[in-house]
């Protein structure tokens, strides 16, 4: 359980956020977090009919939200989604890079390539679009904070699960080290960039928990963890922790929703001395 002293939705009222894959689940949930704490936000994603359940979610709470269906790899669609998203609401202060997808499930050599390559355009290069047409703005304004929805499969290995999702796996290990290199480039101009491995019963959990294309040791796993209906909250405490400005000095790094907050300020000195939480090759 995630925990810490400081209050982290300190500072957001006001600021602009957007969320993307914000129909339902962890996008979901955290566009909620967000509007609760006085942010205003832009949720994108391809179905309307959840991008509307969203927003009402959100009104009934009393905050204030947007949406725009768009797929995240359609650069023309998204370039209009940031145009209006600055003209409603203003200047963007907060991206949320959660739109991905999990499938295709099974061994390399039986999924359909282009499907596979599907997974790697909307697990990075989706973020990357977002993330470049914003960048400028928030370099200009030298104020800005980014969260990249990585996973714990992008690093862990467990023979049991992760060859079956090798696209899944790879598309989130390339989106850890594109968060370490830009926040690297952006660091001077007072943005940070994040990438953050969630938890709780998402709907691609359920997706492995019951697809025919993974063993069925693999669908038993992942519906003990649909059982357990825990995470979602802590996911949504940390990113609110890593959107609130506490962790600025922690730009690039790859954390987990089981990772302690305080531990992460206690030890702010150690990992930036060591340079722990990102993806190295040591020899």
């Amino acid at each position: 359980m995630n925990t810490d002293s400081r209050n982290a939705t300190d500072g957001l009222a006001g600021q602009v956020a957007i969320v993307t894959g914000g129909g339902r689940g962890l996008g979901r949930a955290f566009a909620q977090s967000l509007a609760a704490a006085g942010a205003k936000v832009a949720l994108t994603a391809r179905t309307a009919s959840q991008l509307s359940e969203t927003i009402a979610l959100i009104e009934e709470a009393g905050g204030t939200a947007i949406a725009f269906t768009a797929d995240v790899i359609d650069r023309p669609a998204m370039e209009q989604v940031m145009t209006e998203v600055e003209e409603q609401l203003g200047p963007v202060d907060i991206l949320v890079n959660n739109a991905a997808v999990i499938t295709p499930l099974g061994q390399d050599w039986e999924v359909d390539p282009d499907e596979w390559w599907r997974a790697l355009e909307i697990n990075v290069r989706g973020p990357f679009l977002c993330t470049q047409m914003l960048l400028p703005r928030m370099i200009a304004r030298r104020k800005g904070r980014i969260v990249n929805i990585s996973s714990g499969a992008a690093h862990g290995f467990n023979p049991n699960v992760y060859p079956y999702a090798i696209a899944y796996c790879t598309s989130k290990a390339a989106l850890d080290r594109m968060t370490n290199l830009l926040a690297v480039s952006v660091k001077e101009y007072g943005i940070s960039i994040f990438s953050l491995a969630p938890g709780g019963p998402t709907a691609m959990i359920e997706i492995v928990a019951t697809s025919p294309n993974v063993p069925q040791e693999v669908n038993v796993l992942f519906r003990e963890a649909l059982a357990e209906g825990s995470g979602i909250a802590e996911s949504v405490q940390m990113l609110m922790f890593l959107v609130s400005g506490h962790a600025d000095h922690l730009t690039g790094r790859h954390v987990s929703v089981a990772d302690s907050m305080d531990d992460l300020l206690r030890r702010t000195e150690e990992i930036l001395r060591d340079d722990l939480y990102t993806v190295r090759l040591r020899v």
